[in-house]
């Protein structure tokens, strides 16, 4: 969307104070991400009262009059109307398209030129008794590979140094376009593009085979696998609708592990689902403590309309849901730290991304290939750029490191 507004002629500002137009592209995953976006609306309106609010994504998709209702907002965009966004925007302004001056900015001055997340894949076939996702990005749809290869290139060309690979199944990448799949796309990327490193963004545990980890022995794949186990509990998955066992996912975390050195494993799981027992809950805090987290992403169940979840038996109350989801973030919490100060004293490629100045000390933030966040301190501009550095303290959430 950025690129089509600087395409337009519109300039990319960093206040809302400055804009005329602010656009938030919404989640819609879980009650949280709902309210977050209305508070987010509100509170650009409330900063800039003269702005044009438009609110997009998969909340506008989901609950489109929800949103129009909202005297804030000034204009509803649903995914299926996004690649339109920039007329749809000048029709409610009542801009004169041909007016606007063409790339008034170079993209790579408004765009982070740093990480790049490329969808390679839209939509879900997997109908999760929880989720929403099908109903607001509708059914699976391979983007061609060779669409994708000049994507990347272009984005080489404009000075990204690490691409995402993004989507909603992305392990099933290809299964509508023949000849293609995950494996001979990342292959494909591999070998016709440059860039210096690629992510893959996330992986169901069945999907983990062979063939895949044998990519990996390619230096510029980042060693970072992100799995949703979603629950610890076989009874729990089953009545999620997930295509694999805990059993399933252990081996793969194994397999990964076994085949790609100083491996980040990351991952998402859901509290409280209807029927989560004590029993259930343990198997799951078991199973967490046993596999030994990067680091994981940890959701309360949220009702979503429209979903077979919201009308099973066996809700979890509010209380239950916060004192499981303290429980378990003691484990996750440590084994965060511990995965971090595995690597303390070694030395790690970082990607640079943000800065900062304080006391005028300059300080930059930046990411390892497996994806632990480190900072510095240096006068030298080191913005995206990769160079090494030794890691040295962790403090908080990020560590400490010094570049050579």
């Amino acid at each position: 969307m950025s690129r089509a507004f600087v395409s337009a002629g519109y300039n990319i500002v960093d206040s809302i104070s400055a804009a005329d137009i602010y656009v938030l592209n919404t989640c819609t995953v879980t009650s949280t991400a709902d309210s977050k976006a209305r508070q987010a609306l509100r509170s650009a309106h409330k900063r800039n009262p003269k702005a044009l609010i438009v609110a997009a994504g998969c909340y506008s998709q989901r609950a489109e009059d929800e949103l129009a209702q909202m005297q804030e907002v000034s204009l509803v965009v649903k995914n299926t109307e996004k690649d339109n966004i920039v007329a749809l925007i000048n029709n409610a302004r009542n801009v004169d398209e041909s007016a606007l001056s063409r790339i008034e900015q170079p993209l790579d001055t408004v765009l982070s030129r740093c990480r790049a997340m490329v969808k390679i894949q839209e939509g879900c076939n997997q109908i999760c008794s929880y989720c929403i996702v099908p109903k607001v990005r509708g059914r699976e749809k391979s983007i061609p590979s060779s669409t994708l290869i000049s994507h990347v290139n272009s984005l080489v060309s404009e000075g990204y140094k690490e691409v995402v690979l993004t989507g909603t199944q992305l392990g099933s990448y290809g299964f509508d376009l023949p000849g293609s799949s995950l494996p001979h796309l990342i292959e494909r990327i591999l070998q016709e593009t440059e860039i210096p490193r690629l992510r893959v963004s996330s992986l169901q545990p069945q999907e983990i085979s062979q063939d895949l980890l044998n990519l990996w022995s390619n230096e510029r794949l980042c060693p970072h696998f992100h799995m949703p186990l979603q629950s610890g509990s076989n009874k729990i998955l089953r009545a999620m609708r997930r295509k694999y066992t805990t059993d399933q996912f252990c081996k793969s975390v194994d397999f990964i592990r076994a085949n790609v050195p100083n491996v980040a494993i990351t991952g998402d799981l859901i509290i409280g689902f209807p029927g989560e027992t004590d029993s259930d809950f343990k198997e799951t805090q078991t199973l967490v403590s046993n596999i030994f987290f990067s680091n994981l992403h940890m959701f309360p169940y949220s009702k979503r309309p429209g979903t077979s979840a919201t009308y099973l038996n066996g809700h979890v109350s509010p209380v239950i849901k916060k004192e499981r989801f303290t429980a378990l973030n003691e484990i996750v919490k440590d084994s965060f730290t511990d995965f971090r100060n595995k690597f303390l004293h070694t030395t790690q490629k970082v990607l640079w991304e943000s800065h900062k100045i304080v006391n005028e000390e300059h300080y930059w933030k930046g990411i390892t290939e497996n994806y632990i966040r480190v900072q510095t301190k240096t006068n030298r501009n080191i913005r995206n750029t990769i160079t090494e550095a030794k890691l040295q303290l962790l403090e908080d959430d990020c560590v400490w490191a010094i570049i050579r």
